[in-house]
């Protein structure tokens, strides 16, 4: 009765009293050489224990028994039970659009809370309430740097996450603006004395941990970039790192984006994921999206509203400082209830634990004959090994051994056909990576 939920005599009785004999009745207006004649193919009918079982073998097909050394931006880290237990609390419900959001007073209490733990974690003095994802959020962020500077050039590093930098292309493509690249330097981090920052230039953007896992001179490339006038840009694709780097709002940035699935959310196939945007007070009226904030009724009670808010995208479109009207909200709660589950503490303690494993992992596979790590600059939780074969035929050779090895860069980069990208998080046992190098030195 759990999945049928009427009885054999209810459906005859609901059949005659709107004038049926039989379910077929209902499609007599469908011409008979449109209707199915056979079986559909499914199967007989099964209990529930074996429908269950039927599932379980269906997820095995997906890996999730493999050893993953794979982030590039989606990262595998532990998600506390807690989170899926309160999502579904009713103090958090709301309209997919709540166009009386103060109706909704749990909701925008937690977002108030998240916009307030983001700014902490950045270092910067407002967030908003979430956008799409990393790479529109480093798209907004572009765009805003154009309302602000009244310029139209930007200087983004070839470090920035290339899906991030593919979405500004998009968005920018028909605005008049120039985009150039800077080329990443030797020890894979930019080099802030070659930065080509003018008085047409409106922003730096930039991504550290970068792409390829190494920490950037945020402070030497925020001097460079304040002193010609323009804005710096940080892009922060792993929030955990910031539990033991120094706020990229410390170190003179006037925007911080980034992709929030790290703080709690699933790694879902790739998405949807969470959007970052903090900045300075100073530029809050030209940030995209949505802003809760904190008032009081009139019987002094304290309450949240919807404020600096998008209805002028609703009506006045032309004056609009972003398309994007709505956040990830169901999402910016599982941030919210991992930030505040975590503390201070628990983020340092996961932060640490990266750190340390992945540089153990780096030690461990650098000292494999055939293999050494490309870059020398410093790195939290990912790195990139030259490989003695192409990376990608190393990953599906591996893939066999149930090891999701890591990212070939060739497609992203043409001329790294012999690099991968290494990402190691606290998930990682140390048995696992010992096998995993263990298994990269057999291949050689």
């Amino acid at each position: 009765m759990r999945y049928i939920p009427t009885s054999p005599a209810e459906r005859i009785s609901m059949l005659r009293e709107i004038g049926c004999e039989r379910i077929e009745d209902l499609f007599d207006q469908v011409p008979e050489k449109l209707r199915m004649d056979h079986p559909i193919g499914i199967g007989h009918p099964i209990s529930e224990p074996e429908l269950i079982e039927f599932f379980n073998r269906l997820a095995s097909k997906n890996g999730t028994n493999n050893q993953f050394f794979l982030g590039a931006g989606a990262y595998s880290h532990f998600i506390p039970v807690v989170i899926d237990s309160l999502i579904s609390r009713s103090e958090f419900l709301t309209a997919y659009t709540p166009y009386q959001p103060e109706l909704s007073q749990g909701t925008l209490q937690y977002v108030f809370e998240f916009q307030t733990m983001v700014a902490q974690l950045t270092g910067m003095e407002v967030a908003n309430a979430s956008l799409y994802d990393g790479s529109t959020a480093v798209a907004e962020a572009v765009l805003m740097a154009d309302r602000v500077t009244k310029r139209n050039k930007y200087l983004i590093a070839e470090t920035v996450h290339p899906q991030y930098r593919e979405v500004v292309t998009a968005y920018t493509r028909n605005l008049g603006v120039t985009v150039d690249y800077i080329q990443v330097g030797p020890t894979g981090a930019i080099d802030p004395e070659a930065l080509a920052v003018d008085d047409r230039t409106a922003a730096v953007v930039v991504q550290s941990p970068n792409f390829f896992g190494c920490i950037e001179d945020l402070k030497s490339i925020a001097d460079a970039a304040h002193r010609a006038g323009a804005l710096l840009i940080v892009a922060v694709a792993e929030p955990l790192s910031l539990g033991v780097l120094k706020p990229p709002g410390h170190c003179g940035a006037d925007i911080v984006v980034g992709e929030g699935q790290a703080l709690g959310i699933p790694l879902s196939f790739g998405g949807p994921y969470l959007g970052l945007f903090a900045t300075l007070e100073k530029y809050l009226r030209q940030m995209p999206g949505r802003l809760v904030g904190e008032t009081s009724d009139h019987h002094g009670n304290r309450g949240y509203v919807l404020t600096l808010s998008t209805r002028e995208q609703h009506i006045r479109r032309e004056k609009a400082t972003s398309n994007i009207c709505t956040n990830q909200g169901l999402f910016a709660l599982m941030a919210t209830i991992y930030l505040a589950t975590m503390g201070r503490r628990g983020l340092q303690e996961v932060a640490r634990q990266n750190l340390q494993k992945s540089h153990y992992a780096a030690k461990k596979i650098a000292g494999l004959r055939g293999y050494q790590l490309r870059y020398s600059a410093q790195f939290f939780n990912e790195f990139v090994v030259k490989t003695p074969i192409p990376a990608a035929e190393l990953v599906d050779r591996l893939i066999e051994k149930d090891i999701v090895a890591g990212l070939p860069l060739e497609d992203y980069y043409p001329d790294m056909r012999d690099s991968l990208l290494i990402c190691v998080t606290e998930t990682a046992k140390k048995e696992a990576i010992d096998k995993f190098a263990a298994e990269l030195g057999r291949i050689v």
